[in-house]
């Protein structure tokens, strides 16, 4: 292993560790850890899950399957991108999770695999990627690079590095004890499904307030998700919340 490449592991398995830290906040720094140490990589995504069954061993329907506990994203446009995929059970990391295998993407226009996806990840920014996933004390650890340009990766070099990295978050994780029962409920409603359907609301008050119709929309709240440093789903939720204290105002 190269040292370049044994640096970013030791630094994303220190910041697992970190007593400083919280849960959520070691997520999202392994994440910018990785978008500024792996070659190509403009965003990194890092997801912790729990309920994962084999998907030879799920029925049609499963409640609860693959739950996300809790994840970092290096930039809020991958954020949004993550949140479509749980939301519509359709993506990269999403099949990663499933199959227990890695996912790579040459580009995502090229694909068939996630006909619901393809729109989303072009206007996120998420053209190419590799996905890792790793066991975690029951639960799940994928680990995902993410490039906005097409074939950013040579997945026989990147993927062996994105496996490493995800060894290293997951035991770094493990070690630290730090997803207590609590934690992950309180952690599972921060990233609850509904943010999907706050998008598409805010998206609305958007459109009726400016005459666009719903790229624009989406475009408007990236950009101010963009300026405040914070996730699409975020800024959608405070404009729905203003809009609706504005309302029952008489």
């Amino acid at each position: 292993m190269s040292t370049w490449v044994e640096r970013l592991a030791r630094e994303i398995g220190a910041l697992g560790q970190s007593e400083s830290s919280t849960p959520e906040r070691a997520l999202d720094q392994m994440s910018v850890a990785a978008a500024r140490g792996v070659p190509g990589c403009s965003a990194a995504l890092v997801v912790i899950w729990r309920d994962v069954r084999p998907e030879e061993e799920e029925a049609a329907e499963v409640a609860g399957r693959h739950v996300v506990v809790d994840y970092g994203a290096s930039h809020p446009d991958l954020a949004t991108a993550f949140e479509h995929q749980y939301a519509t059970d359709e993506g990269p990391t999403v099949q990663s999770v499933r199959t227990g295998r890695p996912v790579t993407v040459g580009d995502v226009l090229r694909e068939d695999r996630w006909p619901r996806y393809t729109s989303m990840a072009v206007q996120c920014g998420d053209r190419s990627s590799v996905t890792y996933p790793c066991a975690l004390d029951g639960e799940v650890v994928t680990f995902g690079v993410h490039s906005g340009r097409a074939d950013a990766f040579d997945h026989t070099v990147v993927t062996p590095l994105v496996a490493v990295l995800a060894e290293h978050a997951a035991a770094a994780l493990h070690s630290a004890g730090r997803y207590t029962d609590v934690a992950r409920e309180a952690a599972h409603m921060r990233r609850a499904m509904d943010a999907r359907g706050v998008i598409d609301q805010a998206k609305g008050i958007i459109m009726h307030a400016k005459g666009c119709d719903a790229a624009a929309a989406f475009e408007e709240l990236r950009r101010v998700a963009q300026r405040n440093r914070m996730k699409v789903a975020e800024v959608a939720r405070r404009l729905v919340a203003e809009n609706a204290g504005a309302g029952g105002r008489g």
